[in-house]
């Protein structure tokens, strides 16, 4: 016989259970559907790019910070060595003031007229006393001498504490700026992780293939350098062609933007400062209708640095993961200004 029992209903806990359970569902599918797609490798590389180009803002600041802790610490070395030999010669001329004090006192140690009455050979005693005024004098230009030497060497310890105190704040703001563009590099390689293998073997490919074909369109005979000097950094420059840029590197294998420049100069017979920010003042500001081969471009608020080779174009190292190329003017970023050294 056929049970006639009313079929159980669901309780409302598994009802509410299973409603949650749909609409967290419905709610992923949702996101799914709207989820931002995977960028492309253009949008990848164009992100990496200024996040490269933000690196290389702060490694230049960290390099005009590494160049200012170099020069104090040779300033603070060179104060505390005088603060030495300052002390020494003053512990040198307390120990002959000390002997003179010893003289003194053996030699008067009693009033000069009871020693004069005690004598018995008063012209002797004379010729003693005319001693002991010796004495008292040369005491007097030594305290005179220690007094002097002592003011020196509190300014000379106020100098080098204070060099010492720029030195502790030079060395957090170069602290600071080596974090930044850190920070800027791991952003950057953790998009470029994104890619496939052969996406980033292939952005390599186009940078290396960017750099020669730039070499190839640059003609340099059509235009005269300004100086034989512009022109000797820029052919030091262009055996460089090829090498990496490596953030704070001065070459010879391998280069930051200015750490380019200032090689080239150098091989050229001529000293320039180590940044973008220094380097900038080092020349005379010139128009850019002005521009000869071998003068130095400045791009992006100053952060960039490289040599103009004519034809609009521009020899330099632009960024991690490039190399040392000729490129135009026109695809490096905004340009601010150029100065011929």
């Amino acid at each position: 016989m056929a049970s006639h029992r009313r079929p159980k209903q669901p309780s409302r806990t598994r009802v509410t259970v299973l409603t949650a359970t749909a609409t967290a569902a419905v709610a992923l599918s949702s996101q799914a559907a709207h989820a931002d797609p995977k960028p492309t490798k253009s949008e990848v590389k164009a992100k990496v790019d200024k996040l490269y180009h933000e690196a290389e803002e702060a490694t230049e600041k960290y390099n005009g910070a590494k160049e200012r802790q170099d020069k104090l610490k040779k300033q603070v070395d060179t104060l505390q060595d005088r603060v030495a030999r300052s002390q020494d010669e003053l512990n040198t001329l307390r120990g002959e003031l000390g002997l003179l004090a010893t003289a003194q006192y053996r030699s008067g140690g009693l009033d000069p007229s009871v020693q004069l009455l005690l004598s018995s050979d008063p012209d002797s005693f004379l010729d003693q006393a005319s001693a002991l005024d010796q004495v008292t004098v040369k005491q007097a230009e030594s305290l005179q001498r220690i007094q002097a030497k002592q003011r020196a060497l509190g300014q000379q310890r106020r100098e080098a504490q204070a060099k010492i105190a720029d030195l502790a704040e030079v060395r957090e703001t170069l602290g600071r700026n080596k974090q930044k563009f850190q920070g800027k590099l791991a952003e950057a390689q953790k998009l470029l992780n994104t890619l496939t293998v052969a996406e980033r073997a292939r952005i390599a490919e186009d940078e290396q293939r960017a750099g020669r074909a730039a070499g190839d369109r640059v003609e340099l005979g059509n235009e005269v350098p300004a100086s034989a000097l512009g022109a000797e950094a820029l052919r030091q420059a262009a055996t460089r062609v090829g090498k990496p840029y490596v953030r704070t590197a001065t070459g010879p294998n391998s280069f930051d933007c200015s750490g380019l420049t200032q090689w080239a100069y150098a091989q050229a017979g001529v000293q320039i400062t180590r940044t973008t920010y220094t380097q900038i003042t080092q020349g005379t500001r010139i128009a850019r209708s002005q521009l000869k081969p071998g003068d130095l471009v400045f791009f992006s608020n100053t952060s960039h640095v490289g040599l103009y080779a004519g034809n609009n174009t521009v020899l330099h190292a632009p960024y991690p993961g490039a190399y040392v190329r000729y490129e135009s003017m026109s695809t490096i970023g905004s340009y601010q200004t150029a100065v011929r050294i």
